[in-house]
C-alpha cells in the first residue's frame, strides 16, 4: 500500500498518516514514512519525538560549483533512505523533508532537493519492493500540483464538517486528478461528531466520503501533549476507525 495524506492545515493528517504507518508496521509489513511537511507533525504522530536541528537527509546533498544541488558522491535516492531514515516505534522508518530553522528555509534548501529526488525514486526501487509508503504532505494543495507524491497509488484527502476544509479538500481532488489519473483518490471526514456531520462533509464536497474518524478527546489530548495517539489512547474510537479505514484501504 502506498499512500499519501492531504488536506487543510489543522485537519489531522499527520495524525491519520502517523497512524496508518504505526498500524501496518505492526501487521507485518515494512513500511516507510515519508515527511514532506516543513511544519511539525508526522515525527510526534508517530511518537519519534522532536524532529533533529539540522534534517539528516541534507547530508546526502552537496552544491556543486556554480551553486547547483545533487547528491554527494556514493549517494543516490536509495542508499539516502538507507542512511537516514531514522527509527519510529514498531519498526517504522521516517525520512524528512527538515524544519525551517531561525535562518528560514535557507537551511533546508539541500534536505528538499534530496526528498524530491528520493520521492521520484523510490517506487521502482527494487531494495524498497514490497514496502508500504505512507506520506504526510504539507497543508493545502501546493505539493499535489508540483508532484510530491508520485510514488502514492491512493490519496488520502482529509476533510473536517467545515467550509474551509471542504474547499482545500475539493482543490486538492481536482489537482490530483489532472496530474494523478491513474491514482485512486478518497475522501475521509474527520473530526465529526454525528452522522449529520458526514453528511454535511458529502454536501459540502459533491462527493461521498470514503470513512469517517470521530471526534476523540484521547488524540486531542496527544496532540496537546506532542505524543502519539496511539501510544496515548490506543483503546480510542479514532484510532479504532484508523484500523477499519486501513483496512478498507487494503481491499482497494
Amino acid at each position: 500500500m502506498r499512500v499519501a495524506v492531504v488536506g487543510k492545515g489543522g485537519a489531522g493528517k499527520s495524525v491519520i498518516a502517523g497512524t496508518m504507518a504505526r498500524l501496518m508496521a505492526r501487521r507485518g509489513t515494512r513500511v516507510l514514512a515519508l515527511d514532506s511537511d516543513p511544519l511539525p507533525g508526522l515525527s510526534l504522530s508517530l511518537g519519534s519525538g522532536p524532529e533533529p536541528a539540522e534534517p539528516l537527509l541534507g547530508n546526502a546533498a552537496e552544491q556543486d560549483v556554480n551553486g547547483h544541488w545533487g547528491w554527494k558522491r556514493g549517494v543516490g535516492p536509495v542508499r539516502a533512505v538507507q542512511r537516514y531514515a531514522t527509527d519510529a516505534p514498531d519498526g517504522v522508518r521516517l525520512v524528512q523533508i527538515g524544519k525551517p530553522s531561525r535562518e528560514g528555509f535557507g537551511p533546508i534548501i539541500g534536505s528538499s532537493k534530496a526528498f524530491y529526488e528520493v520521492v521520484h525514486h523510490i517506487a521502482d526501487a527494487k531494495a524498497l519492493r514490497g514496502w508500504t509508503f505512507v506520506g504526510d504532505l504539507p497543508a493545502g494543495p501546493r505539493q499535489a500540483a508540483y508532484d510530491w507524491a508520485p510514488y502514492a497509488h491512493t490519496y488520502v484527502v482529509v476533510v473536517q464538517p467545515t467550509a474551509q476544509s471542504a474547499l482545500t479538500a475539493r482543490r486538492v481532488a481536482r489537482i490530483v486528478r489532472m496530474h494523478r489519473g491513474d491514482a485512486q483518490l478518497v475522501f475521509i471526514a474527520n473530526r465529526v461528531s454525528e452522522k449529520p456531520d458526514v453528511h454535511h462533509v458529502e454536501k459540502l464536497i459533491g462527493e461521498p466520503v470514503f470513512a469517517s474518524l470521530p471526534a476523540d478527546d484521547g488524540v486531542a489530548a496527544a496532540e496537546r501533549l506532542g505524543v502519539a495517539p496511539i501510544d496515548h489512547a490506543p483503546d480510542s474510537p479514532a484510532i479504532a476507525a484508523i484500523e477499519r479505514l486501513l483496512s478498507a484501504l487494503q481491499k482497494l
